[in-house]
């Protein structure tokens, strides 16, 4: 292969530009690849809106049938479709997506059957490497491929997790981004107690009105207003692929991703109590007093899917959640799922009386900064300064990702190394809004007056 492999071959999937990165021949020797490494007899295989998602998916299948696995193409799907897919058929499942990146890009995010994830230290280097260097051909019979559409039965299985049935009304603006929203909102929305204001549903993978990342607050503008101008009760907001979704209140004001974690989390510990929740370091406290205060069991991971769900696997938790808007159910094969999420939000706030602001005032009862990068020669020697700037106020200092510091107002703040940039991403909370913001400037001016 003349391309960087390397370069396409993330932490937990492949991803480039296409066709100068990421082209049909990587995709269907990367198809080969997953096969012989998973020695698989048949594989699922959806892909998103992307104007060469069906053609590299296609590669993908070829590649595969190459070695004599059977495909099955799912079609059109979000990454929770996919998901569905590779747990209920008990398949290795094939995403293609470059999910919120931009038109030019596209990918693969890869799973086990049952939806068991595969990063570079569970099967991605080995793939990449056999890419690299060949991957072996196989003198047996061609696999075969039929077509499958799954949306229906991924929906069912949704309301088998969620009910809404005895709902009052609810106004609710969606914005699909022009991303895969599109395509499963109003399969799982439909017959519901919804109605439903429709934004930029049209699939269209070079995303003509903004960038399907809903993490980026100039994206969720267009969501914002039409809630106020529709009076909605809630609007949503999900990414290109459809597995990660936020939310906005009545007033247009965007509901944190960490008050998304405790309410789904006190919902599903009402149905379990004395489960576990999943949480990671730079989720509000407030997700694991929340937990203990109900009887329960929190755990810390780091930020990512493959520590999220390889927690779940081990603890048998219930639920996890993300500050970017990543919810993940033990129900749904502990994988993703912004669709799933979204029900649980709308049951809970169209099961009581009262607007979703004034349901969510318990959930976030801190102040956070958000995500601040800023942009450094050397992540660890920045991280390694700070740690020794703030050693002597310190009540709590730990590594588990990135530095976090805890002081003794109770506030924190977390510094992790971009895996892919020279970045360094801040993260602060603190009981009040005065407090977070002199310890974010603080911090921030550490950071950037040193510049390491």
């Amino acid at each position: 292969m003349g391309l960087d492999l390397a370069r396409i071959f993330k932490a937990y999937d492949v991803r480039g530009v296409v066709p100068s990165e990421f082209d049909a021949d990587i995709a269907r020797a990367t198809g080969a690849a997953f096969v012989r490494l998973l020695e698989a007899k048949e594989i699922v295989i959806a892909h998103d809106m992307r104007e060469s998602s069906g053609p590299l998916s296609a590669a993908f299948a070829q590649g595969a049938t190459s070695q004599g696995a059977d495909v099955v193409l799912a079609g059109l799907g979000s990454t929770d479709l996919l998901y569905f897919a590779a747990g209920s058929l008990n398949l290795p499942g094939a995403m293609f997506t470059a999910s919120h990146n931009p038109a030019k890009y596209n990918g693969i995010k890869m799973c086990r059957a049952g939806a068991a994830p595969i990063g570079q230290e569970t099967g991605l280097a080995e793939i990449r490497d056999m890419v690299a260097t060949g991957v072996p051909a196989y003198t047996g019979t061609p696999g075969s491929v039929r077509e499958v559409d799954l949306l229906e039965a991924y929906v069912a299985h949704l309301r088998t997790l969620v009910d809404l049935s005895g709902n009052r009304p609810l106004k609710v603006v969606v914005d699909a981004g022009n991303g895969m929203g599109g395509y499963t909102v109003p399969a799982a929305f439909a017959g519901l107690p919804l109605d439903v204001v429709p934004l930029y549903f049209e699939l269209d993978g070079s995303f003509p009105n903004h960038e399907a990342n809903p993490i980026e607050p100039e994206n969720l503008r267009d969501l914002q207003k039409a809630v106020r101008d529709n009076g909605a009760d809630i609007g949503l907001a999900f990414d290109g692929d459809a597995d990660r979704c936020f939310v906005v209140d009545e007033r247009g004001e965007l509901v944190t991703p960490s008050t998304i974690t405790a309410l789904v989390a006190e919902r599903e510990l009402a149905r379990e109590p004395g489960g576990t929740i999943i949480h990671n370091v730079i989720v509000s406290k407030a997700v694991p007093e929340l937990v203990r205060k109900l009887g329960a069991v929190p755990v810390r991971t780091r930020v990512g899917h493959s520590f999220i769900k390889g927690e779940m696997a081990r603890t048998g938790a219930i639920f996890g959640g993300e500050h970017s808007g990543h919810f993940y159910f033990r129900d749904f094969w502990r994988a993703d799922s912004g669709m799933l999420a979204a029900l649980h939000v709308l049951a809970a706030l169209g099961g009581q009386s009262g607007p979703l602001s004034t349901l969510l005032d318990g959930y976030a009862p801190y102040a956070v900064s958000g995500e601040i990068n800023s942009e450094v020669a050397d992540a660890a020697a920045s991280m390694k300064a700070i740690e020794g700037e703030y050693a002597g106020r310190a009540t709590e200092i730990d590594h588990l990702d990135g530095l976090t510091i805890s002081l003794a107002d109770g506030s924190w703040f977390n510094l992790r190394p971009s895996n892919t940039e020279p970045l360094l991403r801040l993260n602060v909370e603190a009981g009040d809004d005065d407090t977070m913001s002199r310890l974010r400037d603080e911090v921030l001016a550490s950071i950037r007056g040193g510049r390491n």
